[in-house]
């Protein structure tokens, strides 16, 4: 008995000090960053166009486009994403067919998102000629998050028990209904976590929109879906390799902005999680 529980304690020190050497670099990485921006962020660096090369002035067309992209993503893969979900728990048999396509989503989650930014460029931008674009880089973005919000939504939709589905059918009601009354607001809390990982992915990647949406220098905000836009991760990534002379508190002030963005996109997913998390009945 003592042995058992010796190893037991032993264990959870290890898994202490293994959380503490995963976390801490994580916060001086993040300490850092708030330190050195928090001098460059006031009000016209978050509301001004950039100047003298981008060495001067704001973020603003920045900070407008990435949230473009990120409403763009939402608006076309939060749909088909979902619909997806449901089919393949609700719907589809367990076929060959139904196997392969899961494996492939599962596969195409674990794509580098240059691959992704290639694709759109070849599909969105020169076949279907949206050139570089909000519009182009929505979609190639949309593709991207697609197999993770799918994957996850169809877990959260699986682990709703079966009983649910059944008092539904015994009452009279329809598969549909069951599932848009009863399965679907059970299911909400791991649908939104998948959704927030896609749509997070989205707003810190550069590369699909390298290919497809983004501008090196452009100190205006978009007029049409179909002109490109600076954004912040890109943005970031010129002003820290392309530009000589850029000043340290511009990266680092930039960096904190869109570190203050996913983080907040994050902490509302986590307040809407834990609401419908309350309400679930099982």
């Amino acid at each position: 008995m003592m042995n058992r529980h010796l190893v037991q304690r032993l264990g959870f020190i290890l898994l202490g000090v293994i959380s503490l050497i995963v976390v801490l670099p994580i916060l001086f990485v993040v300490g850092n960053i708030v330190v050195q921006g928090l001098g460059a962020i006031n009000w016209e660096f978050l509301t001004t166009m950039p100047r003298h090369g981008m060495k001067e002035g704001g973020i603003f067309p920045a900070i407008v486009g990435t949230l473009l992209l990120v409403l763009g993503t939402a608006v076309v893969a939060i749909p088909v994403g979902i619909g997806g979900a449901i089919y393949l728990a609700e719907y589809a048999r367990d076929t060959f067919w139904t196997r392969i396509l899961r494996m492939a989503i599962i596969n195409l989650a674990g794509v580098p998102s240059v691959v992704y930014g290639l694709f759109g460029l070849g599909l969105f931008v020169l076949f279907l000629q949206f050139g570089t674009s909000v519009l182009a880089g929505s979609l190639t973005l949309a593709i991207m998050t697609l197999p993770v919000i799918i994957s996850t939504a169809e877990e959260a939709l699986r682990a709703v028990p079966g009983e649910f589905r059944l008092v539904s059918a015994s009452l009279g009601g329809t598969r549909w209904q069951g599932i848009r009354h009863i399965v679907l607001p059970q299911a909400l809390p791991g649908i939104i976590t998948g959704v927030i990982l896609g749509l997070l992915r989205a707003a810190g990647e550069t590369a699909p929109i390298l290919f497809t949406a983004a501008a090196f220098y452009l100190p205006r905000i978009p007029r049409s879906l179909l002109e490109p836009t600076m954004a912040l991760p890109y943005h970031l990534y010129v002003i820290s390799t392309q530009v000589p002379g850029m000043p340290p508190r511009v990266q680092y002030g930039t960096a904190l902005v869109l570190l203050t963005i996913v983080l907040s996109m994050n902490a509302v997913a986590a307040i809407i999680r834990s609401y419908f998390r309350r309400r679930r009945e099982w």
